[in-house]
């Protein structure tokens, strides 16, 4: 199993949109690396949620409900996944708490903040979860 970040603008597409539609079709994906990461997703693998540009938190836990097929957004070479909300986090855990967390130090989200698709470590997921339970 892999562990995976997505990252999404509220504006354009938010959590609360998510649970209300029940599924998303990750499209639009533009950069090499994160189609990479898209076509290297398996069913069901789990998917932390984050809020970017407004909000900078992870606030929820998705799984990958279809692997990577042709982006329906484009003829060219690139993918898309389906993925579906699995659970709302208990709060949702701030850039800034990710960024001072000795575990999260080197996670791609803090080293390569740009990247909208990552993967994650076992434990760097299960840490930010953690973190989600903390008041």
């Amino acid at each position: 199993m892999n562990y995976w970040l997505v990252k999404s603008e509220p504006s354009v597409y938010s959590w609360e949109k998510f649970l209300k539609e029940k599924k998303a079709v990750w499209d639009g994906v533009r950069n090499f690396a994160a189609r990479k990461n898209l076509r290297s997703m398996k069913k069901s693998d789990p998917v932390l949620f984050y809020h970017s540009n407004e909000g900078l938190a992870v606030v929820g836990i998705a799984r990958v409900a279809k692997e990577a097929y042709q982006d329906p957004t484009t003829k060219e070479d690139w993918s898309a996944v389906d993925i579906v909300p699995y659970k709302t986090l208990n709060r949702p855990v701030t850039l800034a708490e990710i960024k001072s967390d000795k575990q999260l130090k080197n996670i791609y989200l803090v080293r390569q903040g740009r990247l909208s698709v990552m993967p994650l470590e076992k434990d760097e997921f299960n840490r930010i979860v953690e973190l989600s339970e903390k008041k």
